[in-house]
């Protein structure tokens, strides 16, 4: 989960993604939208031309607002379909 911080008021991951290209931008933000749609899950998300923050809060399912293991798997698979895209 390189690059992800762990914020405690709110309960939140946040990461910064930085681009090449507004099109690699576009691109993962194609991809992220695809997946996000698939698990049903959906961070708060911001960009700009070559840039793209997320921010994941904690799993709906959770009474207490705490990040939990969910929320990192999670993060680790944004992880993942960001490497697709730079390869």
């Amino acid at each position: 989960m390189e690059g992800w911080r762990q914020k405690n008021r709110p309960e939140c991951l946040e990461k910064r993604y930085e681009f090449d290209s507004y099109e690699k931008t576009r691109d993962f933000l194609d991809d992220l939208g695809d997946f996000c749609e698939k698990v049903n899950r959906f961070p708060d998300i911001s960009f700009g031309k070559t840039y793209i923050n997320i921010t994941i809060r904690p799993s709906e399912n959770k009474k207490k607002e705490e990040i939990s293991k969910v929320d990192h798997e999670f993060a680790i698979q944004i992880d993942n379909l960001n490497k697709e895209i730079k390869n």
